[in-house]
């Protein structure tokens, strides 16, 4: 009978386990080595199994067994009682702008082309692409320690370029500029340190070889389409001057 017993009590607690991970990390599209030159197999390996996978397992323990278990990680980034707790705000935006990066990356042979609405729509924000990239590298380089530079697509149905600190991101309702993000680039120092040293603007221009704009205008388009979250990215409040 206490056999039974305690092997029904580790069953359970096997299926709960597996229930209370809900996050995974994702694989990348391409072997490690793929990314070369522009990002050496090494960082790419460490940046994906220590660092995001680091994210992931601390996001599984914050959530495990609280009110935020069942919900999306979009869902957890958008409520403002999770984010109240800096292990789930950390681990939930490092695994969102994380996974978000490893998709918009490819190598040359791999790239495919902008859509032409993509192209309209920069060359309406922007002037062109070369100005768009100006612009995210200047919030990349601006960006004092640790974060990221994004292009998103603001509840306007505006592109815009933000900079978040740490693993922040504009879908967080603690951010003053929100948008869906439809490409991201990482400017934490474990992305690049090991090829590039603190020469971040080398590193730029080589995450600038990488982008595969075919996925990007994927990301655009689903953000266009995607209302219900859009109408959910209400703009952070000022506080008015007394």
């Amino acid at each position: 009978m206490r056999n039974a017993v305690l092997s029904l009590f580790l069953l359970f607690n096997a299926v709960f386990v597996v229930v209370a991970q809900p996050f995974t990390l994702p694989k990348l599209p391409f072997a490690y080595q793929d990314y070369a030159p522009y990002i050496d197999a090494q960082t790419m390996e460490i940046h994906l199994t220590k660092h995001h996978q680091a994210y992931v397992n601390s996001l599984n323990k914050a959530i495990i067994r609280s009110l935020f278990d069942p919900l999306t990680i979009e869902e957890v980034l958008l409520n403002k009682e999770a984010l109240s707790s800096d292990a789930i705000r950390n681990n939930a935006g490092g695994h969102y702008n994380h996974s978000l990066f490893w998709e918009i990356l490819a190598p040359k042979a791999k790239q495919g082309a902008i859509s032409a609405e993509l192209s309209k729509e920069i060359k309406t924000s922007f002037g062109n692409l070369d100005s768009l990239k100006k612009e995210l590298n200047k919030a990349a380089m601006s960006r004092f320690g640790s974060g990221w530079a994004w292009l998103i697509l603001t509840p306007d149905m505006k592109l815009a370029v933000v900079s978040t600190a740490n693993q922040d991101n504009p879908l967080m309702p603690l951010e003053a500029q929100r948008g869906i993000p439809i490409a991201g680039i990482d400017v934490w120092e474990h992305a690049y340190y090991l090829n590039y040293q603190n020469r971040r603007a080398d590193y730029l221009s080589a995450v600038w070889e990488l982008l595969n704009w075919q996925v990007i205008s994927e990301k655009y388009q689903q953000a266009k389409e995607n209302t219900s979250l859009m109408g959910r990215l209400v703009p952070l409040k000022k506080k008015k001057k007394k």
